[in-house]
């Protein structure tokens, strides 16, 4: 199989899909890799690192899908990027579709098969290809969120530790799933007190609220205790996710009028949607703005920051799942029915119940 790995041209992403590691395994296995020239080169990676690795560079995104059985990306297709798709080709890519129904529409037209890594299941019903962004992005959320609590920034001049005499900074996080729980770690090891509201209170939960005592509370998401948390939060985590859907609205505009003035909202869920009513995408150049006084970080990829830790993390995931569709073809390798639900559209249809629901599409099941 020929995969092709263009450069990421969404703004301010470094990150590229496969690290020349990575790339040699494909060509050690009997593949062809195509690279697009400068795809690495900001995070390290130069032209000449993958062709050591036996991968042939080419000069243009146009090279790419021009030649690729298999287009393997970071994030989202852009629409110049979609327009290029064919119907015989794969793309295997982060793809958000249930916040995007003009991506949605582009890539059901180009009638090509694509797979997204952020609905793929395990046999515990986790989503393995989105834990390690997932990772990445909750401990980012609150060294993000405690920089723009910095007066300087537009904040309200509080520090997530307190200090002497001073108590600590109150953070609240919005789900207690992977980006929760690493939200949470970061937040308690720079002595801030913690809340995680969460749909159920499971062991795990619990056990990890026993573990660190009073600096630490548990409690199930509602609209009530949403709204009681809202008062005393200085940093609010919007971290909850339903794979392949929109992201819930958790926060209303008329409850910010329940937070203190300068408060910090980071929705690390935008890249579904946001789980705040008054969340929008923004970048790495324009990160925050500001409604009725509450900061809003709402940032859509924001591991793209650090490019090459997650580049790394993104291929360990990802590379198994990938070497499978290079050996298998698609139709054998997603016979697996945890790798069948990455499947989001096939052949001008939506295989994702989700996603289809979500933006009002037919359903075709990803089996027929």
């Amino acid at each position: 199989m020929i995969i092709g790995i263009p450069k990421e041209i969404k703004v301010h992403e470094y990150r590229v899909a496969l690290t020349p590691h990575g790339a040699k395994i494909l060509v050690e296995a009997g593949h062809q890799v195509i690279v697009q020239s400068g795809a690495g080169s900001a995070i390290g990676f130069s032209n000449q690192d993958y062709q050591d690795s036996g991968v042939s560079i080419v000069n243009s995104a146009q090279a790419i899908f021009d030649q690729a059985d298999m287009v393997i990306k970071v994030k989202e297709p852009q629409p110049s990027e979609c327009k290029l798709l064919n119907k015989n080709q794969i793309l295997f890519t982060y793809l958000h579709l249930a916040a995007d129904p003009k991506q949605t529409e582009l890539l059901l037209e180009s009638g090509s098969t694509c797979i997204a890594y952020e609905t793929i299941t395990d046999n515990n019903n986790r989503l393995p290809l989105l834990q390690p962004m997932s990772e990445i992005a909750g401990r980012m959320s609150i060294q993000s969120g405690a920089h723009h609590l910095e007066k300087t920034q537009g904040g309200s001049g509080v520090l997530l530790s307190g200090a002497t005499g001073v108590n600590p900074a109150q953070v609240l996080v919005l789900g207690g799933g992977v980006v929760g729980m690493n939200a949470t770690k970061v937040a308690l090891g720079m002595g801030a007190k913690v809340t995680i509201l969460n749909r159920s209170l499971s062991k795990r939960l619990t056990d990890f609220q026993q573990n660190h005592g009073s600096q630490l509370s548990v409690d199930l998401s509602s609209q009530t205790n949403i709204e009681h948390q809202l008062k005393s939060a200085d940093l609010v985590i919007g971290a909850a996710l339903v794979a392949g859907a929109s992201a819930p609205k958790l926060i209303t505009r008329e409850m910010l009028k329940l937070m203190k003035k300068g408060s910090v909202l980071v929705d690390v869920s935008i890249d579904q949607g946001g789980c705040f009513e008054t969340s929008k995408v923004t970048t790495h150049d324009q990160p925050t703005y500001m409604v009725d006084e509450i900061i809003h970080y709402c940032v859509g990829n924001m591991p793209g920051a650090v490019a090459q830790t997650a580049t790394l993390a993104l291929t360990n995931a990802t590379l198994p799942y990938i070497v499978k569709l290079a050996n298998k073809g698609v139709q054998q390798a997603l016979l697996d029915d945890n790798f069948m639900n990455g499947l989001n559209i096939h052949q001008g249809n939506i295989t994702h119940r989700s996603v289809a629901e979500g933006l009002g599409y037919q359903y075709s099941p990803a089996r027929l």
